[in-house]
């Protein structure tokens, strides 16, 4: 999907998304030290909004005007500051080596772009900071709910961590797993690719 269909997309008085934060985002983030962070593909806002409700200094990325308008809205609802910036994460040139904490999630693209937004995410991380990304597991095809149908916008933790070394960089794998997420009403929960990693605590981040 391009911008101009996320915007219709988004384009309800509703959210489409949940207001309530990503439950890996909230799991993975306990216990970091708030600094700055990245929400690439931010859509609506809801985890950008969280996370400076937790005292980080966010920035959100997406290249729906409407859906960011509409974190605008909830930014503002809730009485916490978001730098938001409308763009396409594949291309998005970030202030270099900036971010304690990059999160990107349920990006679904093919490998080739899905490369890039990691590279962009790369370039945005500093030393020893955390690096975090969600997303549709491949296995969630066949034995998960929800989700996209086409493989080849699904992938599990062994692209992610491809991705990382194509990218360059020196990197700490602390959690590349397939994980379940229980989906409200389902018989089954859906299959989601968790991978987290921490830079290098010296030297350069990740380059693309």
């Amino acid at each position: 999907m391009d911008s101009t269909q996320w915007n219709d997309r988004y384009a309800t008085a509703e959210y489409v998304w949940r207001m309530e934060p990503n439950v890996f985002v909230v799991q993975e983030v306990a216990g970091l030290t708030p600094g700055r962070a990245v929400d690439l593909a931010c859509g609506e806002g809801r985890n950008a909004v969280w996370l400076a409700e937790q005292g980080w200094d966010v920035t959100g990325v997406d290249f729906s005007e409407v859906g960011i308008d509409k974190g605008r809205r909830m930014a503002a609802d809730r009485g916490v500051e978001v730098a938001w910036v409308c763009a396409d994460v594949t291309t998005w040139e970030p202030p270099e080596a900036e971010a304690d904490l990059v999160v990107l999630l349920y990006l679904q693209l093919p490998a080739r772009e899905r490369r890039r937004a990691v590279a962009v995410a790369g370039r945005a991380l500093a030393p020893g900071g955390t690096l975090l990304v969600v997303a549709h597991d491949s296995a969630n095809l066949a034995a998960g709910i929800g989700g996209p149908s086409d493989p080849a916008v699904l992938y599990g933790p062994e692209d992610v961590l491809g991705d990382l070394r194509a990218a360059g960089g020196e990197v700490t794998v602390e959690r590349a797993d397939t994980v379940p997420r229980v989906v409200v009403g389902a018989d089954r929960p859906a299959l989601d690719c968790l991978v987290r990693v921490r830079s290098a605590a010296r030297g350069s981040a990740l380059s693309p």
